[in-house]
C-alpha cells in the first residue's frame, strides 16, 4: 500500500504548478530593472526617446529598444503606477525615456502573498531602483 502512494506522489508532485517564490519575485523585479536600465541607456545612446510599454493586466513588460519582453507568472499581481501624461502627450501605459536620460516615471508592482518589489523609474534622473515590500 505505501508503495502505491509513493509511486502515485512520484507521478503526481512533479505535474503540480510550483508557486512563485520571493527569491524567484526578486529575480522578476531584478529583470525588469534590467530591461528598463537597457531602454534608458538606448535612449542616450541613439538620442531618442524609448518608450517601454507596461501590460499590468497581461503581467508583460516590453523593451521599447529592442524584442526583449519579460513576463511575469499567473500568481503573481502585478500593478502599475504610471503617469497619464507625458511631455504633454498621454502616457498609454509606457515608460518613457528620453534623450537627456531624464523619465516620466513610473513604479512597477510585482506582489505574491502581501510581500514583494517595486521597480521604480524616477521621474527627473531616469534612474532605476528595486525597494522590498514586506507582508502587511
Amino acid at each position: 500500500m505505501l508503495a502505491v502512494v509513493a509511486l502515485l506522489a512520484g507521478i503526481c508532485l512533479p505535474r503540480l504548478p510550483m508557486a512563485t517564490s520571493r527569491p524567484q519575485l526578486e529575480a522578476y523585479a531584478i529583470e525588469i530593472a534590467a530591461l528598463l536600465k537597457a531602454d534608458r541607456n538606448a535612449a542616450l545612446s541613439r538620442h531618442s526617446s524609448v518608450e517601454v510599454a507596461v501590460d499590468a493586466r497581461g503581467r508583460t513588460v516590453s523593451s521599447g529598444s529592442g524584442f526583449r519582453v519579460v513576463r511575469v507568472p499567473d500568481d503573481v499581481v502585478v500593478d502599475a503606477l504610471l503617469p497619464q501624461r507625458c511631455k504633454g502627450r498621454p502616457a498609454l501605459s509606457a515608460i518613457s525615456f528620453f534623450a537627456t536620460g531624464m523619465s516620466c516615471g513610473g513604479t512597477i508592482r510585482l506582489s505574491r502573498l502581501g510581500g514583494g518589489f517595486e521597480v521604480r523609474v524616477n521621474w527627473l534622473t531616469g534612474g532605476v531602483d528595486i525597494v522590498a515590500q514586506d507582508a502587511e
